[in-house]
């Protein structure tokens, strides 16, 4: 924990923080609503993407906000959902629904704590760059032939009294 973490000896003191960084109070709060601000649209996309409500993903951006906020003292660093997550999320609410969901998250948070607290970090410098470009490509293309569906129109048209509905991309 860095030196402006709200935990002083283990224990939660907001105030405590707040008077001891006045200063930065400003731009700590000006920075949080900037990012949470543009958290907005990327939470609903990773929604549309995983297949799971926005309102939920809009909820769960703000818990990870606030428990970053509360057990991290790093300066700069922004806590929110990735898009490798949300293609991992969609195959498996597609085939187990969202009842596995949470177990998923809390035992992807402990994997990620473990390798925090083993310092297994910095073996992802020995990932090759070609491999890392290669998967981000991928995931571009995933996403993006996820978000087709959401440029799909239904259109329903009248046909001698009988509605006949029609799919038409824009």
């Amino acid at each position: 924990m860095g030196n402006n973490s709200l935990l002083k000896n283990g224990r939660f003191r907001p105030l405590q923080f707040l008077k001891d960084n006045k200063s930065a109070a400003k731009n700590d709060v000006l920075s949080g609503l900037t990012v949470a601000l543009a958290l907005i649209p990327e939470s609903i996309a990773f929604a549309f993407v995983a297949g799971v409500s926005p309102i939920l993903s809009l909820q769960t951006a703000f818990i990870i906000g606030l428990v970053a906020a509360i057990f991290t003292g790093r300066p700069g660093m922004i806590s929110s959902s990735t898009a490798a997550m949300a293609v991992v999320f969609a195959s498996l609410v597609a085939t187990h629904g969202l009842e596995y969901l949470f177990a998923t998250v809390l035992l992807v948070g402990i994997i990620q704590v473990s390798i925090g607290l083993l310092k297994l970090g910095k073996y992802a410098r020995i990932i090759p760059y070609p491999v890392m470009l290669g998967f981000l490509n991928g995931l571009s293309i995933v996403i993006f032939i996820a978000q087709l569906d959401q440029f799909k129109v239904n259109q329903v048209t009248e046909v001698d009294g009988v509605s006949v509905t029609e799919s038409v991309w824009m």
